[in-house]
């Protein structure tokens, strides 16, 4: 029964994906002191079901991989997918430093636009796939050179950030951005195969400055843009599309076990999607959960 969750952690990103195939991917990290034995525990609980675990680190933003050595001596990280690149930082952190030990290392695997992999979009006699696509970088891009150099040198890393689509089995679509800059993107719009998409993660949590171009926009067509938890002074709310709030409603779960259908959980009791029709299916399957609704595609 596949499903994705989207991790309340503050300002910071961590989602993780529980395939239909025997994968399970998590998306980035912030583990801080007050919530890093739930979240580890919970993802243990999770990631221990499959037998192919796979970390994808969009970009190295303290917000992105705290906590990271934590999660490695958790989960003991097989496989650690990220951009190619040589990010520095003046004062690194422990999880700047063990970034760059997995960036560096064998478990590494760099990913760039149309990669393939076992089986992270390849299936064979052992294992299906699991349904992962990256889009986004191109290595020879010069927008993305220039993003490069900047992160060599420690000056800038939101524009190193990978872009991810995963094609669940049922039909349903979803895309992550990393914190990519709303001009970058501008500049790039030409050299990603954008599609039609069902639910996006807003670039950089949500903030105006990763505002997706409405270039983007017309291109992925979504049903629903999910809206991290940096300030509420720095949000862009995506007037007349439908959203989801992460800062009201908690840790979100979408469950993608029937066809066509996404059933949507919240963690917080008191969350009511604002600008968010759902059809009201009476889904109970995560009993903990407080069930929000259904978009049916």
């Amino acid at each position: 029964m596949p499903f994705v969750k989207t991790l309340s952690v503050g300002h910071g990103d961590m989602f993780y994906i529980s395939h239909a195939s025997d994968n399970f991917t998590i998306i980035d990290c912030h583990l801080q002191e007050h919530n890093k034995a739930a979240l580890l525990a919970q993802v243990w609980t999770e990631a221990s079901k499959k037998g192919c675990v796979r970390f994808i680190s969009t970009h190295p933003d303290e917000d992105h991989i705290a906590g990271l050595k934590d999660l490695d001596e958790v989960l003991s990280l097989q496989n650690f997918y990220c951009v190619t690149n040589k990010a520095t930082k003046d004062d690194p952190s422990v999880s700047f430093k063990h970034y760059c030990m997995l960036r560096d290392g064998p478990k590494a695997f760099h990913i760039s636009q149309g990669c393939t992999r076992k089986w992270m979009n390849e299936a064979d006699a052992t294992r299906g796939s699991a349904g992962l696509s990256i889009l986004w970088p191109r290595l020879n891009n010069p927008h993305f050179i220039d993003a490069w150099v900047d992160a060599k040198h420690g000056l800038a890393f939101n524009n190193l950030s990978t872009v991810v689509q995963y094609n669940a089995a049922n039909g349903v679509k979803m895309l992550w951005l990393g914190d990519l800059e709303t001009a970058f993107m501008e500049a790039i719009t030409d050299e990603v195969p954008l599609e039609k998409v069902h639910i996006i993660f807003a670039s950089h949590h949500g903030r105006k400055s990763g505002k997706i171009p409405n270039a983007w926009l017309d291109k992925l067509d979504p049903n629903i843009i999910v809206i991290g938890e940096a300030p509420s002074r720095h949000l862009h709310y995506y007037r007349g599309y439908r959203k989801l709030t992460q800062a009201k409603a908690g840790h979100i779960t979408f469950d993608l076990t029937d066809a066509n259908k996404v059933h949507i959980y919240a963690s917080e009791l008191a969350y009511i999607p604002e600008n968010c029709p759902l059809d009201w299916e009476g889904q109970t399957r995560f009993d903990a959960l407080y069930y929000t609704g259904t978009l049916n595609i």
